[in-house]
This record gives structure tokens, C-alpha cells and sequence, in this order.
């Protein structure tokens, strides 16, 4: 393990951390991935507006991967984003390659994003239940940009 910056973390904890934070890590780098595919193939009515928003999403969930990388450095281990990584522990199916338009990619993304944010919600309790409460205070940051953009996006969706 690498020098670890976090003190008053026993190394059994930090290691439970770093495997728990990697996990995300995958989901959090798949999701954004998943944001990139939908935003280079929707068309339809409302267009431009998810278009963009997807470029203020991906920037919002590129940052909480970062701020999840960083604290498995601080906790003392690797952050890995390899892309064979996340194919193999991402929670996330493959993203269709068969819509293109604009509701049904914003369903398919909002409820990857649901997805994703139930996760990081199961891992605030878990890092709270191991006594790391900066962790825990990390997912539950990273789960209320998740929910927001979850919001964003799905509002896009026309009513049922």
C-alpha cells in the first residue's frame, strides 16, 4: 500500500475503503461514458437542450470520479479507471447502441443514473458503519450531484 495521508484509519478500514471507492470508481467512470454515448447520438425534438446539458453533466460526474480517485490516494491505494476495469466491475449494463432518440435516451440515461446513485447511497452506510466518516461524507456529495442529474436529465422526458 502506498503512504497513507488519512489518520486515525486502521489499515483493515483502509483497505475496505479503497476496494469500496474503486467499485464506485468503475460505476461513476461507466456512467460517464454512458453520459458521452447518449450525447453523441440523440436526435429529436428538444435536441440542443440535453445535448448540452449532457456537457454540464459529464463535467459534474468527471469531477466526482476525481474526488473518488483522490481519496483512495489519500487512504494509501491506487485508484484504477483502466477501461478493462470498468467493463469487468461496472454495475452498469451496456448501453444500447440501437436508440437515437432524444426520450429514449433520456430514460436510459436517468435511470443509469438512478442506478448509480443507489449505490453510492449503500456505500455512504457502509463507510459510516466502518467508522470513516470522511468517505461516507465523500459518497454522500457524490450521490446528491448524482440525484440532481438525475433530475436534470429526466425532467427532459416527455410525460407517460
Amino acid at each position: 500500500m502506498r503512504e497513507r495521508y488519512a489518520s486515525g484509519i486502521s489499515d483493515d478500514t483502509a483497505k475496505k475503503m479503497i476496494d469500496l471507492l474503486n467499485a464506485n470508481l468503475a460505476n461513476v467512470i461507466d456512467l460517464t461514458l454512458d453520459g458521452k454515448q447518449c450525447h453523441w447520438n440523440l436526435q429529436g425534438t428538444g435536441f440542443i437542450g440535453v445535448h448540452q446539458l449532457l456537457d454540464e453533466t459529464s463535467d459534474r460526474i468527471l469531477e466526482v470520479s476525481d474526488t473518488i480517485a483522490e481519496r483512495i490516494v489519500i487512504l494509501g491505494g491506487q485508484p484504477n479507471g483502466l477501461a478493462s476495469r470498468v467493463v469487468k466491475e461496472s454495475i452498469l449494463d451496456d448501453y444500447p447502441t440501437d436508440i437515437t432518440e432524444v426520450d429514449q435516451h433520456v430514460r436510459e440515461l436517468t435511470s443509469r443514473y438512478k442506478k448509480v446513485a443507489e449505490t453510492l447511497r449503500e456505500a455512504i452506510a457502509t463507510a459510516g458503519d466502518a467508522g470513516d466518516e470522511d468517505t461516507a461524507d465523500l459518497f454522500t456529495e457524490a450521490s446528491r450531484i448524482v440525484d440532481k442529474d438525475a433530475w436534470f436529465i429526466g425532467a427532459n422526458a416527455p410525460k407517460k
